[in-house]
């Protein structure tokens, strides 16, 4: 039997670094590897430049300015500061209501949760439709002008749906309400040059843009800075909202993705037609296979969720291993047992939630990838078909 290498299909889970970013990155695991926050010496000026220009990149990448973005270890604890940052606001004052949707992240569901539990706030969960957009009529009755935080997902993780910012931010806007966007997903799905013009609060993550894991940021306009309080306590580094030594390596990483990020916006239509190949390839294999979301031309580009009817979604990616990686959700809680959230907030059953996996085509997904991946979901239907009918016949 021929030997395969994996086929990796998850890359809205994380995705590899790119060469030309891992470069920039690798002298300041060796060189310049002073503290940035040593501000006594030139080695430490050094560091600290490079983290000023990481901050330019992402700063020039999303249109704002090098001062509004704070490093943090990744999108969930962007989420975090963002939502519980606010939590003096929400005790003892008038606006005690954050409105989210029913499919968001957990990152952003848990820390709405606890904002209640712990700080008194009142949560208002829209829902969404079979397409995964926010409810603009649900929307509309959850905000009014108690509304502290409007807080979703520009781009959802696991069906892939674009949600219209602009929309829900003049809605919001109406009432004085802030809003925060979890944009890990984003910079592969849609343009980012005007984004900060929809939010006053934005979670990004390296590892979902070609940059390291362990470092994201969020960005907080300049007039709100004063009301986000720190999660993390110590030295005040950035501006007394997040505290702790940057790790210079992962900063100049991730400014360096989001400098390659604004000069490729080309490479999503490319990106699209591989998942329609994999999409249109998968219709030929004679099985009964539906699209979950959105269509193909109006989601994340690289996401195809599909739904294979008659069948356990855990079964099939258990026979795709080791030669084809997928998931059966977000990868923040796919080792949870029960059928995805988001799925069900679509309207899906629970047997269709858990008949369902999460394909991710990547930039540097090949042809050859797409045609073998194919050839591997077959198989495995096949496998698991036969034994089905053995086991029931």
């Amino acid at each position: 039997m021929q030997n395969y290498m994996p086929i990796y299909l998850d890359y809205q889970a994380s995705t590899p670094v790119d060469s030309a970013i891992l470069r920039t990155m690798l002298p300041y695991f060796t060189e310049s590897f002073a503290n940035p926050h040593s501000a006594g010496h030139a080695a430490g000026w050094d560091a600290d430049r490079a983290i000023e220009a990481a901050q330019i990149r992402i700063a020039s990448y999303i249109s704002c300015d090098p001062d509004e973005i704070i490093f943090t270890s990744g999108a969930t604890e962007s989420n975090n500061l963002a939502i519980l940052g606010l939590r003096k606001l929400l005790v003892g004052g008038n606006r005690n209501k954050i409105v989210t949707t029913t499919i968001e992240h957990k990152s952003v569901l848990d820390p709405c949760r606890v904002a209640a539990e712990d700080f008194g706030a009142v949560i208002n969960r829209c829902n969404v439709d079979e397409d995964g957009y926010i409810s603009e009529e649900e929307l509309e009755a959850a905000t009014d002008e108690n509304t502290l935080l409007v807080t979703f997902g520009s781009v959802n993780g696991e069906i892939g749906t674009i949600q219209r910012v602009d929309k829900i931010y003049k809605r919001a806007a109406r009432f004085g309400a802030l809003v925060h966007l979890d944009a890990a997903q984003m910079p592969v799905a849609s343009d980012m040059s005007a984004i900060t013009s929809c939010a006053d609060l934005i979670s990004l993550s390296g590892h979902k843009m070609y940059g390291p894991k362990g470092v994201g940021c969020l960005y907080v306009r300049r007039e709100i800075q004063n009301m986000i309080a720190p999660l993390i306590f110590g030295g005040g580094q950035q501006r007394n909202i997040r505290s702790g030594t940057l790790p210079v390596p992962l900063c100049v990483g991730m400014g360096a993705a989001a400098e390659v990020f604004g000069s490729c916006q080309g490479e999503r239509e490319k990106l699209r037609a591989k998942t329609a190949k994999f999409w249109n390839g998968l219709n030929t294999l004679g099985f009964d296979i539906l699209l979950n979301g959105p269509s193909l031309s109006e989601r994340h580009p690289g996401n195809l969720n599909v739904r294979f009817p008659g069948y356990e979604a855990e079964d099939i990616l258990a026979a795709l291993q080791p030669h084809l990686a997928a998931s059966t959700g977000s990868a923040c809680t796919s080792g949870t047992p029960q059928a995805s959230h988001v799925l069900r907030g679509i309207g899906l059953t629970e047997e269709e939630a858990r008949s369902s996996l999460r394909f991710s085509v990547g930039y540097v997904t090949t042809e050859e990838e797409i045609v073998r991946a194919i050839e591997l979901v077959g198989s495995a239907l096949r496998r698991l078909g036969s034994v089905n009918s053995q086991v029931w016949g």
